[in-house]
Order: structure tokens, then C-alpha cells, then sequence
């Protein structure tokens, strides 16, 4: 019988760590999104980015300064896709969403550099991509 309570206590044990582990990565997860929000939100666009993989944006002060009516550049750039302002210099957005992820023709115009005119088609573009 003490084989049986050990055996559950042991279950019970691990159950409760994988608990612990998920929510503590639920958290995480949320938090990247909220922050994610937040900066589209200082850019002067709407929050429409549920679902986007591993977005981890850095937006730049010349990008916050500028973000309205602006063109973007969306291309990729060591194998990653790279979000640049009008002047192609300044980096908007590392969105870590890799080449390879994309169809070979989308590939070929990845790498050439795709323009537009708002950030929310470039979050559209790259959602309907990555779902």
C-alpha cells in the first residue's frame, strides 16, 4: 500500500510542476503581447496583432516620431524579416518570423523588399502568412 501512496504523491508532484511551468509561460506570453500592443498603440495604429508569432518589436524614437502616415519596408535580412521606415535605414520592427516560413515565389519578393503603406498591412501580410 506505501508503494501506491509514493506512486501518487509522485504524480501529484508532477503535476503540480507542469502546472506551475504552463501557467508561469502563460504569463509570459501575455505579457509580450500586452507590451506588443502597446508599442503598435504609441505608433499611432490599432492593436490588431493577436496571433502573431514571436513578434519582439523595438521601435526606434525616429520611428515613434514619425509613425504617422509613413511607408514601410518589410524586408528580409539574415534569413529574418526586418520592418524598416521610408528611409530604409531605420529598423521599425524585428519580427523573428524567419524566410524559410514563407512559399518560394513570396520568398523571392521577401528578399527584393515589399512596400507598404501602413504597419497594420504589414501585420496583416504577415498574419495571413504565419496563421
Amino acid at each position: 500500500m506505501k508503494k501506491y501512496g509514493i506512486c501518487l504523491f509522485l504524480f501529484l508532484l508532477a503535476g503540480g510542476i507542469c502546472l506551475g511551468i504552463g501557467a508561469a509561460a502563460g504569463r509570459q506570453h501575455e505579457r509580450a503581447q500586452t507590451e506588443l500592443s502597446a508599442q503598435v498603440k504609441e505608433n499611432g495604429q490599432e492593436a490588431a496583432t493577436e496571433g502573431l508569432p514571436a513578434a519582439n518589436s523595438r521601435v526606434s524614437s525616429t520611428a515613434q516620431e514619425t509613425a504617422a502616415a509613413e511607408e514601410y519596408y518589410l524586408v528580409s535580412e539574415d534569413g529574418f524579416l526586418l520592418v524598416f521606415l521610408k528611409d530604409q535605414k531605420t529598423i521599425c520592427l524585428y519580427t523573428h518570423v524567419p524566410l524559410m516560413d514563407f512559399p518560394e515565389k513570396e520568398q523571392e519578393r521577401l528578399r527584393e523588399g515589399i512596400w507598404f503603406s501602413s504597419m497594420m498591412e504589414v501585420f496583416h501580410y504577415l498574419e495571413s502568412y504565419t496563421s
